[in-house]
């Protein structure tokens, strides 16, 4: 019996809501015997920096965040993040610079190590992580498989065969520190604004649905070549970037009319640490978050601390090819 295209959009707009929660914007948690709330201790800086060849000069690319490189056939090389500069305008503060670090939550080693090496170049690092406020991360700490999106991101990671980024990233820098939401503010403004992951899933069931009839749309029998193929994880990494490359229209199936949670109000307390950060003096700044969450902070930079984009830069977070 074939399935009616309400079940099908079901189904594929179920893997495209949860891949995007788990690698693109889903809050990061840890075992609370895990998380230790302290004061940054000093770190010794690493050595290493970012390798010249996961950092590409971006071409027609200035406007996004996301993007998948490909060849002359157009077929899939890489799946890319953006680091975007902001300076400010003129007559701003003299010398600031604010990076968007774009991320995803699982990706190749080489892609993690990069971000390693480019962090030691940053005055401070505003880190996203639903954890009580102070949280610092131990070196290869893991997710919270009792969480669901802990659980899904190990899942997703080990199907992949990629890394998981709370165990490469070195957080215990002496330049770290946590700008997010505590996980009783988290839920507490779930709460408030009558938010549940089960309504997002709805929204982005409709958002699929209107939209079956783009070339790169992902279909029930997408889904079972990947998960059959004798290359299962270089084809479920093809199908999931080609449909991360629409990030703005993607994230609109977690936001209602005044935004969400998950994306603006964690934005919100993340860009209030930049700036305690920038009146305490520091002239260059990252913001190391998912990359689903960039396209707000943007909009909020340019605004808000009236700071204009000046430049990207480019690292491969999951090769597309063996």
């Amino acid at each position: 019996m074939q399935a009616s295209p309400l079940a099908a959009a079901s189904r594929v707009n179920l893997v495209w809501l949860l891949a995007l929660l788990a690698f693109l914007i889903g809050p990061s948690y840890l075992p609370a015997e895990e998380a230790a709330v302290a004061e940054p201790a000093a770190v010794a800086q690493a050595d290493e920096q970012p390798a010249d060849q996961a950092e590409q000069e971006a071409d027609n690319d200035d406007d996004k965040f996301l993007r998948v490189t490909r060849d002359n056939d157009g077929n899939p090389l890489s799946l890319d993040t953006a680091v975007v500069s902001y300076i400010a305008a003129m007559g701003g503060n003299k010398g600031l610079r604010v990076d968007l670090v774009g991320a995803v939550h699982v990706g190749e080693k080489s892609y993690y190590e990069a971000l390693n090496g480019l962090f030691n170049e940053y005055d401070v690092v505003l880190y996203e992580l639903v954890a009580p406020e102070g949280t610092r991360i131990e070196k290869g700490a893991k997710a919270d498989s009792r969480h669901p999106l802990g659980m899904m991101q190990g899942g997703m990671k080990d199907m992949l065969k990629l890394e998981h980024q709370l165990e490469q990233v070195d957080y215990t820098k002496e330049n770290f520190v946590h700008a997010d939401m505590s996980p009783e503010d988290f839920a507490k403004s779930m709460k408030d604004r009558g938010e549940s992951f089960l309504g997002m899933f709805f929204r982005a069931m409709g958002q699929g649905m209107a939209q079956q009839s783009k070339q790169n749309q992902v279909s029930d029998a997408d889904i079972l070549i990947a998960l059959f193929s004798r290359d299962r994880d270089l084809k479920l990494k093809q199908m999931m970037a080609t449909q991360f490359e629409d990030l703005e229209t993607a994230m609109t199936a977690f936001s209602g009319p005044d935004g969400s949670t998950i994306i603006h109000e964690r934005n919100n307390v993340a860009l209030a640490v930049l700036g305690e950060q920038i009146k305490a003096g520091k002239k260059k700044i990252a913001v190391f978050y998912g990359a689903g969450h960039l396209p707000d902070m943007h909009e909020k930079l340019e605004k808000d601390f009236q700071l204009t984009r000046d430049n990207v830069r480019w690292l491969p977070a999951w090769k597309l090819t063996r």
